[in-house]
């Protein structure tokens, strides 16, 4: 005879234990988490919810992890904390990049750009003393260093590497920042395909471990879990519109994923007649990226969103809108 122990939990229960929330004032609301991109956080009923995993995919350089941040920054600016693990950027490059995106966001297009910010933080700006006082001649330079400041307690950073970071450092740092804080975290992983699993015999079964571990620590813990994923080879093609197939274990991580988004430049997956007709959508279409739902188990799939590029102070505007325009998978090239 097998002695396994089994939990189980009678719906009955489940019941009572809603109406004790409920009776207690307990607000649902604390298991969505608001992204701060408003029509996404309307397509997915509110934003980002406890015990989910939800994946972001795009090419190179489309700002995957420019959004991953920003969404991390807005969280912690509500009042929660978030978790960033990071197998692609140092914690400095990470912070001139949020002093760069609090800048354009205090400021707008007069803001000190990230090249400045990190010009300052490298000491390459010809000035002497602390980061303040070198962006005092800037427009809000100081005033986005205070609004780092301001939420620092609460963003959480981990230098990541591929040969070493895995789920139980995942796991234990979620113990860690609710110690630290009094609160479960938003976890961010830049990205899953790098996560470590010891013993693993291909790429195919790694990736899978780790989109079912994810999914598991988010559910276990009740986290969001926000992970970056990267594309294969074909999905990087220039001009060619970024499918969820196009994911490296693409099976497994749509699988396992309860949101799938996908980025895409406007300009390489806009219909071709737009470009034709007026040579002035040409440069309009490659300032906004495409941020498309593709699967979401909480609402509405296949929605198109756009957002507009502002890659110099490492942000996206967040007002964005729905795609107005024909979409394709794949275009032949205006130039």
């Amino acid at each position: 005879m097998i002695d396994v122990d089994i939990e189980l939990e009678p719906v009955r229960g489940l019941l009572e234990q809603a109406d004790q929330a409920l009776l207690a004032g307990e607000d649902p609301h604390d298991r969505v988490w608001p992204t701060g991109f408003d029509p996404l956080d309307q397509t997915l009923n509110g934003g980002l919810r406890s015990g989910e995993l939800v994946l972001l995919g795009g090419p190179q350089g489309l700002g995957k992890t420019t959004l991953v941040l920003q969404v991390a920054r807005n969280v912690v600016r509500s009042g929660r904390p978030a978790l960033v693990f990071s197998f692609e950027h140092d914690a400095r490059t990470l912070l001139v990049r949020l002093v760069a995106l609090e800048a354009g966001e205090i400021g707008g297009i007069v803001a000190p750009g990230v090249n400045r910010i990190r010009a300052t933080f490298e000491d390459a700006d010809g000035r002497t003393g602390p980061v303040r006082s070198r962006l005092a001649d800037t427009e809000c330079g100081v005033e986005a260093v205070e609004a780092v400041e301001a939420y620092g307690d609460k963003l959480l950073l981990h230098r990541s590497t591929g040969t070493s970071t895995g789920l139980g450092h995942i796991t234990a740092a979620i113990h860690a920042v609710r110690e630290r804080t009094g609160a479960s975290p938003l976890v961010v992983v830049d990205y899953l395909q790098k996560v470590h699993v010891p013993d693993a015999t291909d790429e195919y079964e790694r990736i899978t471990t780790v989109a079912e571990g994810l999914k598991d620590l988010a559910l276990d813990h009740d986290v969001p879990v926000l992970a970056v994923v990267a594309s294969d080879k074909e999905g990087l093609t220039a001009g060619r519109r970024l499918r969820v197939a196009n994911l490296r274990g693409s099976s497994a991580l749509a699988y396992e994923a309860d949101t799938v988004l996908l980025l895409n430049d406007k300009y390489d997956v806009v219909a071709r007649h737009h470009l034709v007709y007026s040579m002035t959508n040409v440069e309009t279409f490659r300032n906004w990226a495409v941020l498309s739902v593709e699967k979401n188990r909480s609402g509405r799939a296949g929605v198109d969103l756009e957002f507009h590029k502002r890659f110099d102070q490492c942000r996206f505007d967040t007002a964005g809108r729905n795609v107005a325009e024909q979409l394709v998978d794949e275009r032949v090239f205006v130039e």
